[in-house]
């Protein structure tokens, strides 16, 4: 959990660019470094590998693996960036062979 010091005008998680962003800065020491971040009306989508887009809304963190839908809680990015970074650094084995690195995309700047 990150800590939230005295003063701290509202919970960073209770904005999803907030809590989004916080995300995508835990996601580095998961190995996954190249993501993009869109934010929308409440909303906040964030694409870390071709297969994933994590979006930030309503006090969760979604995605999908594999067909099914994740849901994380919004106030521990950490944890989500571990499980994304989990499941992806141990592909199944329909996946085996594939690298989360390997699915990285690179941003032109």
């Amino acid at each position: 959990m990150l800590p939230v010091h005295a003063g701290t005008p509202y919970l960073p998680w209770q904005d999803p660019c907030e809590a989004t962003r916080l995300l995508r800065y835990a996601l580095p020491r998961q190995g996954l470094s190249n993501t993009y971040q869109s934010n929308n009306r409440g909303m906040s989508v964030l694409s870390v590998l071709t297969e994933v887009t994590a979006w930030s809304t309503d006090g969760s963190f979604i995605w999908n693996e594999e067909g099914a839908t994740v849901s994380h809680p919004i106030d521990d990015p950490l944890g989500a960036a571990q499980r994304i970074a989990d499941h992806y650094r141990h592909p199944e084995s329909s996946q085996e062979g594939r690298s989360p690195m390997n699915s990285v995309c690179e941003h032109s700047t």
